[in-house]
């Protein structure tokens, strides 16, 4: 990949899917089983809240699924954001918006009050348990009734320590290799980003208001589970499993 990508917002949303699946190979199930669950629960013509939409991954495959949906994204990330808003331009199913979720106030820059799914990937390991557990009730909020929120992250178990470590050292094994074989990781893709003529200024700003990387919490899927029920959902559990993350799915 050359820097002179800026304006190849598609070159873009590639890289950065590449990139996350070096983390996550199994990203693409387990999108696919959050589509699954909102057409099972919400039907095929979603209006949908994209929870720190990044680059837009959930929206684009929703839009791929269901050509009738719509979409809010929102997101603190001027670099992400940047590329989300180049790659949807144009699509008026879909709306941006700059918010923190950690400002309490953020629900109001909403364009709609109540979605039928809320739905975030990956993300929401930014915060610590006690943020994310107010951001749950805020969600709780914007949820119809009989509609969804769903959250795909890491969820670690604790009390399987052997399990986890075992886990760990296989996935970091894999993705040596990956990256001996050319693959971008996190540190590299965002290098890229800050030699682009266009990524280049977003990207500073972004590392002005994240750092490096987050150092928020990974509790536990019956935690989400739990703690969605405290917040005003009827049933919550996880639906999707791999041996460090979950996809947890709360139903208004």
């Amino acid at each position: 990949m050359t820097t002179d990508i800026g304006a190849d917002w598609a070159a873009w949303q590639e890289s950065w899917d590449r990139q996350q699946e070096w983390y996550l190979p199994d990203r693409e199930e387990r999108l696919r089983v959050m589509l699954d669950m909102v057409e099972a629960l919400v039907g095929p013509e979603p209006r949908v809240l994209d929870l720190a939409c990044g680059t837009g991954s959930i929206t684009a495959r929703l839009f791929e699924r269901f050509p009738q949906a719509v979409s809010t994204g929102v997101d603190l990330d001027p670099a992400l954001l940047t590329i989300a808003e180049g790659t949807f331009r144009g699509d008026d199913r879909v709306t941006f918006v700059t918010a923190d979720l950690k400002d309490p106030d953020w629900p109001a820059k909403l364009p709609y009050d109540s979605y039928d799914a809320v739905l975030t990937a990956t993300a929401l390991h930014w915060l610590h348990s006690e943020p994310l557990a107010v951001l749950y009730g805020q969600v709780a909020e914007l949820v119809r009734d009989g509609g969804v929120f769903m959250n795909a992250d890491h969820m670690i178990d604790e009390s399987t320590p052997q399990i986890n470590a075992a886990d760990s050292a296989q996935r970091h094994a894999r993705m040596n290799l990956a990256k001996e074989a050319g693959v971008l990781g996190w540190t590299e893709w965002w290098q890229l980003a800050a030699q682009d003529p266009v990524l280049a200024e977003p990207t500073a700003r972004r590392f002005e208001i994240y750092g490096e990387h987050a150092d928020g919490d990974t509790p536990s899927a019956e935690w989400h589970a739990r703690v969605l029920r405290e917040k005003g959902f009827a049933e919550s559990r996880a639906v999707w499993r791999s041996p460090s993350d979950a996809l947890i799915l709360a139903l208004k």
